[in-house]
């Protein structure tokens, strides 16, 4: 438990036991985000705590009582910050925009001052098998509830650009703050100044002028080309996706190459003749999407003289950036959910192939800028990672294997959405046609 965690801790509740509850969920929060639910053990906790491992029993019966507790605090304690901010614009007679930005500067101010909390709803929620989620739904859904009358609102004064179906919309604008605890450094900069520029660029989008998407680009270059045919080489392939779903489900500490052999439908020593170990297992999962990934970035953006401007490239990077995501979902869902927990050598030796996936990108965006049709204010290197991060995180609540039912879209109408959002933001700014999407959003 950080230094920071335990003062936070001490200051808030006024007597021994609520200081002493508060130490507990503090230090949960920590392993439960470093970690991972499966990981954490009650005398970890209390260890982590500065307590005797019986002394956690006095105040909490088991570890998923804790967990309910720190999932309950991460959202509950955003949720009043937000619906405070909100309740006193709309006193005041503020209008959608300044309701709007209030809304992201209190959501953002509170996840991450209290990062632990919000990184554990983050990375263990989607974990939890359903009976688990359960509980924690009716608050999850109020929440949600404060960010749909809002847009609704909008949607019905006209303040909201056509096309925006809200449930994504808002599962978007919840991803993209939220993806901030993985990345931004509130102890170095100020949380305010990420508000603004994060409430400035959904309400306006990145560009300097609106106009046409570009017609969807030719499917991307075929994932894992370089896996060949061979049999060796897709039963390969098979156990990179066993793995990752396990990872994913369980945490990588927690997995066992056992599981994984189950999960794939193997002998458990039949795994070895393919890896020699859980760490090299993880470094293919962390490396082989992102190669695949990059290597089609590259070959879709490299002709120029299919982009006309920087519009119709951002674009269509943003359309295949989204296509590899749900080709490539369990391995997707997996570096979502476990890059962050991974020990730090770990991280380092994945770090230099992230960076240059983030360097096309920044470069596409330079460029744009230097070229006038991005906005000036715009800082590239945050834009970047919270629009990748936000893109990124599509996978945990669309489902495009719901196209069709229930009138439900397919992944080109949201993207086509995202898109408009990006590029031109959510602002109606006299309107354009724009695409319709509809439920393929995951219970929260």
């Amino acid at each position: 438990m950080t230094a920071t965690s335990l003062r936070r801790a001490q200051e808030q509740p006024s007597g021994k036991a609520d200081r002493t509850r508060a130490l507990i969920l503090a230090a949960a929060a920590q392993l439960f985000r470093d970690e991972g639910h499966d990981a954490t053990t009650m005398r970890r906790i209390a260890a982590a705590a500065h307590l005797e491992a019986g002394s956690v029993y006095y105040h909490f019966d088991s570890k998923d009582t804790i967990l309910d507790e720190v999932l309950r605090l991460g959202v509950q304690h955003v949720f009043d910050a937000v619906r405070q901010a909100q309740e006193e614009k709309l006193r005041a007679g503020a209008g959608f925009r300044p309701v709007f930005a209030a809304m992201i500067g209190a959501h953002l101010g509170r996840s991450l001052r209290e990062s632990d909390f919000s990184s554990a709803n983050i990375r263990t929620y989607s974990r939890l098998p359903d009976t688990k989620r359960a509980p924690h739904r009716p608050l999850r859904r109020a929440y949600a509830a404060l960010w749909d009358t809002l847009l609704e609102s909008a949607q019905a004064s006209g303040e909201l650009a056509p096309g925006m179906r809200i449930g994504p919309l808002r599962e978007f604008v919840l991803g993209a703050m939220n993806w901030t605890v993985e990345w931004y450094d509130a102890r170095r900069h100020p949380v305010e100044v990420l508000s603004e520029r994060l409430a400035r660029l959904l309400l306006d989008g990145m560009m300097t002028r609106r106009g046409p998407l570009p017609a969807p680009a030719a499917a991307a270059p075929e994932v894992f080309a370089a896996f060949g045919g061979s049999k060796s080489l897709r039963t390969r392939l098979h156990l990179l996706a066993a793995a990752a779903r396990v990872f994913r489900d369980r945490g990588f500490r927690a997995a066992t190459m056992r599981e994984v052999a189950r999960e794939a439908g193997i002998q458990a020593g039949s795994i070895y003749y393919h890896f020699g170990s859980k760490d090299e297992m993880l470094d293919e999962v962390l490396e082989a999407g992102l190669h695949s990934l990059q290597r089609g970035m590259a070959e879709t953006i490299a002709d120029m003289a299919r982009f006309p401007d920087h519009r119709s490239r951002i674009a269509t990077a943003i359309g295949v950036h989204l296509e590899y995501v749900f080709r490539l979902s369990d391995l997707t869902s997996a570096n979502v959910r476990i890059y962050g927990q991974l020990p730090e050598t770990v991280r380092a030796r994945h770090r230099p192939l992230r960076r240059a996936y983030g360097e096309l990108w920044d470069g596409w965006l330079r460029e744009a800028q230097q070229a006038g049709e991005l906005r000036p204010d715009i800082k590239i290197v945050p834009l970047r990672q919270a629009m990748l991060g936000a893109l990124n995180w599509t996978i945990e609540w669309f489902d495009p294997g719901r196209a069709g039912r229930d009138g439900a879209c397919g992944l080109p109408e949201l993207t086509v959405m995202l898109q408009r959002v990006l590029l031109d933001g959510i602002g109606d700014a006299g309107g354009q046609a724009g695409g319709s999407v509809a439920r393929n959003v995951s219970p929260p």
